[in-house]
């Protein structure tokens, strides 16, 4: 199999157990909400923003790091020091997973914003699984440095099956079993659901040490060969190791700590203009547990093609192969704008249906963000798999400076549009989609400088935006027709969705002119292409 095809595939796995997760990520979430109720969803997101922060500074992005780290070694057949760099990075996540446990167990109250003081419970519930997820973060990245990235799609699948199981029957339990009143069936009810992630990432792991036992010989016997002469000692590992991950994780920390510097400043400063602690929460979800919900599942998928991309644009970058890694870079976010073009158009015209299947009622304002703020999906997924590239390539500073920039823009404008307008939650919204904007074009603009990259337009931006167009106008008339004679929101949506999906294809097709050959490079390209032409399309 070619190295493009090698991509291609390993790409498509992550993409396709991308999108599953955050799948049953949808379908739980609104069990989750009614069982818990609207005020215990708020303190769920609360404490799962704090958790998420301190799981970003430990162990979130390990998986990059020791597959960048072995990626190196496995291309210079240095096998013993690519084992040393998985070794060394355990170590890390068990030191440093531990502490950033403890400190969410310890200071939980102080981490939570005001008006969060009741989901106290929830964070300490969290607390363990921060370093659980570092030691499941650095069994992935083992597999992904060796171009293996099954063994992570079936790892997330099944954490997210265990999560979205015990999240809803925890819930449920905690609450008939402590609940006295409204607020403390919130307060409990969302302690409860936070052992779904805690008991996911336990399967995870199972799963991954499962992986691991069954390939142990092959893993000796490639060990063995290594011929090159050349062993890092621990000291130059754990050197390698802090000089790789603390750029890395500053960056990614600062790439998405928008959501926890959000409700950090927003909500002070609504409590202020005179709002109610509890109303704020209740605000500010609609922003965080229905928005980014819906705008994170496209983006995953962004975040699948870079993970698949690392080792390969790695090797190829240490090799001095830097043609073969810019046709990686190409391949790469052509693939993710495939994806990410129609899914912004998509979930801007069916907002409010989508909302309202998901969450029920009182989902307006989530409704309204996701019309206005629905593009957020392009320029998240560009920078997503954008910085991936600048660490691959071993620029893993310029990522952490385009964040800290984009982050004090975030700020300003949030500060600025909360304090002085009364756009209420949109102001965190317009905040983030500047965010996702500003990194979008310094990412850019360092790739041009260090790599001489320069994005093709054509097919990999306006094709897709043309087919999308169509897309939407069709999405859009088949719900709202249907809608006038059926009066059930699923019953319209589904044949919306199935019509837009084809629609989006064929035309993609036609305005492209795209080969056979071409197409079957994106995920289930060989299937697509056997039924365009049985239907004569190609």
């Amino acid at each position: 199999m070619s190295k493009k095809n090698s991509f291609v595939k390993q790409a498509s796995f992550l993409m396709i157990a991308g999108l599953l997760v955050r799948v049953i990520g949808l379908l739980y979430r609104p069990l989750m909400k009614a069982n818990i109720g609207e005020l215990g969803y708020a303190y769920y997101g609360y404490a799962y923003n704090v958790y998420f922060i301190l799981l970003l500074i430990s162990g979130y992005s390990i998986p990059v790091a020791v597959s960048k780290l072995m990626s190196e070694r496995l291309a210079k057949k240095q096998y013993r020091n690519a084992q040393k760099v998985f070794q060394g990075s355990l170590a890390y996540v068990l030191l440093v997973g531990g502490l950033a446990s403890l400190a969410a167990f310890v200071f939980a109250r102080q981490l939570l914003p005001k008006g969060g003081e009741d989901a106290v419970l929830a964070l300490r519930v969290l607390a363990p699984t921060i370093l659980l997820a570092g030691i499941l973060g650095v069994l992935r990245g083992y597999f992904q440095a060796h171009n293996n990235m099954l063994p992570t799609s079936i790892s997330q699948i099944l954490e997210s099956l265990v999560n979205a199981v015990v999240a809803i029957s925890m819930g449920a339990v905690f609450i008939k079993l402590f609940a006295t009143d409204e607020n403390t069936h919130a307060i409990y009810g969302a302690a409860g659901s936070t052992m779904g992630p805690g008991a996911g990432v336990v399967i995870g792991i199972l799963f991954m040490l499962l992986v691991f036992t069954v390939n142990r010989g092959y893993i000796k016997r490639t060990i063995a060969r290594d011929r090159t002469g050349q062993e890092e000692t621990w000291g130059d590992i754990a050197r390698v190791i802090l000089m790789m991950l603390t750029p890395v994780i500053f960056s990614t920390c600062l790439y998405n700590i928008s959501a926890y510097i959000n409700q950090t400043v927003f909500a002070p400063l609504m409590i202020g203009k005179g709002f109610d602690g509890k109303e704020v929460a209740k605000m500010y979800s609609q922003f965080n547990n229905m928005y980014l919900v819906l705008i994170n599942v496209p983006i995953a998928l962004a975040n699948s093609s870079s993970t698949a991309m690392i080792p390969a644009v790695t090797g190829n970058y240490a090799l001095g192969k830097f043609q073969e890694a810019k046709n990686q870079i190409d391949q790469g976010i052509r693939m993710t704008m495939f994806i990410a073009i129609p899914a912004a158009v998509g979930l801007s015209v069916l907002a409010f249906p989508i909302m309202r299947l998901l969450f029920g009622a009182n989902t307006d304002m989530a409704g309204w963000m996701l019309v206005t703020g629905g593009v957020a999906v392009l320029f998240y997924s560009l920078s997503t798999i954008t910085n991936g590239v600048l660490q691959g390539i071993g620029k893993q500073t310029i990522p952490l400076r385009n964040a800290a920039i984009s982050l004090v823009a975030d700020v300003v404008i949030l500060v600025v549009l909360t304090k002085f307008t009364a756009l209420g939650a949109y102001s965190v919204m317009i905040a983030n989609l500047a965010y996702g904007i500003i990194m979008c074009v310094l990412n850019q603009l360092a790739l041009r400088k260090h790599l001489h990259y320069r994005n093709e337009y054509r097919k990999t931006y306006l094709e897709p935006l043309a087919a999308a167009a169509g897309m939407g106008i069709v999405a859009w008339m088949v719900y709202y027709a249907l809608s006038i004679v059926v009066k059930s929101n699923i019953l319209c949506l589904i044949p919306a969705i199935g019509l837009a999906v084809i629609t989006y294809l064929l035309l993609y097709v036609k305005v492209s002119h795209i080969s056979p050959q071409e197409l079957q490079r994106f995920p289930m390209g060989t299937r697509l292409v056997a039924v365009l032409r049985k239907i004569r399309m190609i």
